[in-house]
C-alpha cells in the first residue's frame, strides 16, 4: 500500500523479508512475492484476490520511511467477510529494522494462529544479517534489480551487492546473491563462461566460510551439478537440503519438478510443479513449468492451455513463446501458428518445423546447414531449432552429432533431449541409447509429505490435556478472564505455566476450536447473560458487547450471527 516511489525497493524488499519468514512456519500457507505483489498498489475487491491465491486471509500493509525513523503498519483481513481481525501499527529506528521484522512476522502469526487452529511458531523467524543497515539497503536494491531477471539488471544488481560487501565483508546474502547472478550470466552466455564462474566461485568460497545456514548454499551446489555437470544424484542431494532448508522455497520446487522432467519422472514432476502453483499460483514461470512437463507427455492441448496463461501473466517470458510455437506445431493449428510467429525471431527455422512435422515434403538447403555450422544465430542458443529441424528431415545423422556434441558441452537447453518429441526420430540410431546416462532413478526420488505431515500429537500426551482442560475450564469460569479485551494468547498459557506453542494444541485438541472462538464462545455467553437482564435496559449493544470482552463491533456482530444464526439486535428483541 506504501506509495513511497524512492524506497520502493526498500518497501519491496521488508514485504519480501517478512513473506520469506512466515513461510518457515509449517502448517501455514504462504503465497510467495511473485504471486502476493501481483496486487501491489490496486484497488482489486479483497475476495477476488482470495479466490485468485485460495487463501483465507489477506496481510496488508503500508511502509513509510524518513530518515533514520520508519513506520510500519500491518493489518489481517479475513477474506470470506473483509474484516479487520487484527492491525497494529510500528514507529522504530531504522537501526532496530531486523527487530522490528521478526517481531511483526511472530505477530502475524500468532494472529493467524488464534483464529485458525494449531499450528507451532518458532521463537525467532528472521536472524539479523548484517551489522550495517545501509548494506541492507544496498542488498534490498540490488535484490530489486536483480529480479527483473534482463541482463542489464543483473550485471546492475551486482554493482549493488559489491557495495553492500564493501561496507560489511561478512554479509552472506550478498556473496550468494552474487554468486547467482555470476551464474546466470555465464549460463545465458552475457559474460565469458569461465570468468563468470570463476567469479562465482570466488563468491561461494567467501560465503560458504560465513554461513552454511542458509538454502542459498545447498542451491549453490544445485547449479553445479544439474545444469553444468549433469550429476543428477548430486543435484538431487542438495536440492532436497534446500528444501529441508525451507520445503516451500521457490527455485528448489522448481529445481525438483525440472530434474524430474529431465529423468522423465513425469507423475513426480506434476506433484512439484503443482506445489510451485500452490505457493506461487500467479507466477508466469510456474505455469510454464506445469506446461513444459505436459509437453513432454505429449499432452499438447494441455501444454497449449498451460502457456498461453502463462503468456497472459508475462507477454516477455521468451521460452513461454517457443513452448507455444511447439504446442502449434504438434497440433498443426496451421492458421494460428502463421499469426502467432509474426514479427518474431526465427521465423524462418520455425516454418521449417512446421512443415517437416506437418507436410513432410520440406527440403533443408545446404545455404541454412551453413549458417548454423557458422553459428550465424545467436537466438538459435535458447532453443536448438537446428537440430529439431535436422533430426525430422533427411539429416538425421547430422541432427544425432550435433546433438551429441551438445550433449558433451552439457549445453542446458537440451538437457531433456530423451523426453523432446522433436527428437523421437534419433531414437532409431543405434548410438542414441549409449548417450549420457543418469546416476538417478526413479526409485531414489521419495515424494513424501512425512515430514511435513508430522504431528505434534507428542507435545502433550492424553492424560496431561485433560488435566490442563480442566484447569484452563477452572480458570476461564471463576477468574472470567475473557472480559478482558486484550487477552492474548500468551496471557492464558502464562498462568497455566505453558508456552504459546502449547496452548494452541491444547486448545486445538481439547476443544476442537480456535484461541479467539474459544474466548469468543464465553463473550458471547456473557452478553446474552446481562442484555437481558433488566437493569441494563439503559446500555446500549454495543456497550454491553464491549462490557463481555469484545474490542471490536464488526468482529462481534460477525461471531454473534455466526453462532446465533441473527443479528445482536434481532435476537434480542426475540428474547426479551
Amino acid at each position: 500500500m506504501s506509495n513511497d516511489i524512492d524506497n520502493e525497493f526498500f518497501c519491496d524488499g521488508i514485504s519480501e523479508e517478512i513473506i520469506n519468514a512466515l513461510t518457515k512456519i509449517k502448517g501455514l500457507k504462504v503465497i510467495a512475492r511473485t504471486s502476493s505483489f501481483v496486487f501491489k498498489g490496486k484497488d482489486i475487491d479483497i475476495r477476488e484476490i482470495g479466490k485468485q491465491l485460495s487463501v483465507n486471509t489477506i496481510l496488508e500493509g503500508s511502509i513509510k520511511k524518513s530518515q533514520d525513523n520508519i513506520r510500519i503498519t500491518a493489518q489481517l483481513i479475513d477474506v470470506k467477510d473483509g474484516i479487520h481481525y487484527w492491525s497494529k501499527k510500528y514507529d522504530r529506528k531504522l537501526v532496530n529494522i531486523f527487530d522490528l521484522e521478526d517481531e511483526i512476522s511472530l505477530a502475524i502469526a500468532d494472529e493467524v494462529r488464534n483464529n485458525f487452529g494449531h499450528f507451532e511458531v518458532q521463537d525467532q523467524l528472521i536472524k539479523q544479517p548484517t551489522n550495517s543497515i545501509d548494506a541492507y539497503q544496498l542488498f534490498l536494491k540490488g535484490r530489486s534489480l536483480q529480479l527483473k531477471w534482463t541482463p542489464e539488471s543483473i550485471k546492475e544488481a551486482i554493482t549493488f551487492y559489491d557495495k553492500a560487501i564493501a561496507l560489511d565483508n561478512r554479509y552472506a546474502r550478498a556473496y550468494y546473491a552474487n554468486l547467482q547472478c555470476y551464474g546466470l550470466l555465464a549460463m545465458w552466455g552475457y559474460m565469458p563462461y569461465q570468468e563468470a564462474m570463476e567469479l562465482a566461485i570466488s563468491n561461494l568460497l567467501i560465503a560458504k566460510e560465513i554461513d552454511t545456514s542458509l538454502p542459498e548454499y545447498p542451491l549453490s551446489f544445485v547449479g553445479k551439478f544439474f545444469w553444468e555437470e549433469w550429476d543428477f544424484k548430486n543435484a538431487y542431494i542438495h536440492i532436497n537440503k534446500v528444501l529441508a532448508i525451507n520445503p516451500n522455497h521457490i527455485d528448489g520446487l522448481e529445481a525438483m519438478a525440472e530434474l524430474c522432467i529431465a529423468l522423465g519422472f513425469f507423475d513426480k514432476a506434476i506433484i512439484f510443479a503443482n506445489k510451485l502453483l500452490e505457493v506461487d499460483p500467479l507466477s508466469a514461470n510456474n505455469h510454464y513449468t506445469l506446461a513444459h512437463t505436459c509437453y513432454y507427455q505429449r499432452k499438447f492441448r494441455k501444454a497449449l492451455e498451460c502457456i498461453e496463461y502463462a503468456l497472459t501473466l508475462n507477454p516477455q517470458l521468451e521460452l513461454a513463446h517457443h513452448l507455444k510455437c511447439f504446442c502449434l506445431i504438434w497440433l498443426n493449428k496451421a492458421e494460428q501458428f502463421k499469426t502467432f510467429i509474426q514479427n518474431t525471431s526465427l521465423q524462418e527455422e520455425k516454418n521449417m518445423l512446421f512443415n517437416l512435422v506437418n507436410k513432410k515434403d520440406t527440403v533443408i538447403t545446404n545455404e541454412a546447414i551453413s549458417n548454423w555450422s557458422k553459428g550465424g544465430n545467436e537466438a538459435t542458443m535458447l532453443v536448438p531449432y537446428d537440430v529439431f529441424i535436422l533430426s525430422n528431415s533427411d539429416h538425421k545423422e547430422l541432427g544425432f552429432s550435433r546433438l551429441k556434441e551438445m550433449i558433451s558441452q552439457r549445453r542446458g537447453q537440451i538437457i531433456n533431449y530423451r523426453q523432446e518429441p522433436f527428437l523421437q526420430p534419433l531414437h532409431s540410431i543405434k548410438e542414441f541409447s549409449e548417450l549420457h546416462q543418469s546416476n538417478l532413478f526413479i526409485e531414489d526420488i521419495e515424494v513424501s509429505k512425512k515430514e511435513e505431515e508430522k504431528l505434534t500429537s507428542n507435545i502433550l500426551n492424553n492424560q496431561l490435556i485433560e488435566t490442563l482442560k480442566k484447569e484452563l475450564l477452572t480458570y476461564f469460569e471463576e477468574e472470567e478472564p475473557y472480559l478482558n479485551p486484550q487477552l492474548s494468547l500468551k496471557f492464558v498459557a502464562d498462568v497455566l505455566g505453558l508456552n504459546t506453542n502449547k496452548m494452541s494444541y491444547l486448545i486445538n485438541q481439547a476443544f476442537d476450536t480456535n484461541f479467539n472462538d474459544f474466548i469468543n464462545q464465553y463473550r458471547l455467553n456473557h452478553f446474552k447473560t446481562i442484555a437481558i437482564d433488566p437493569k441494563n435496559s439503559h446500555l446500549t449493544i454495543l456497550g454491553l458487547a464491549y462490557d463481555s470482552g469484545f474490542n471490536s463491533k464488526s468482529v462481534f456482530n460477525t461471531y454473534f450471527k455466526k453462532i446465533e444464526g441473527l443479528t445482536p439486535r434481532a435476537w434480542l428483541k426475540a428474547n426479551s
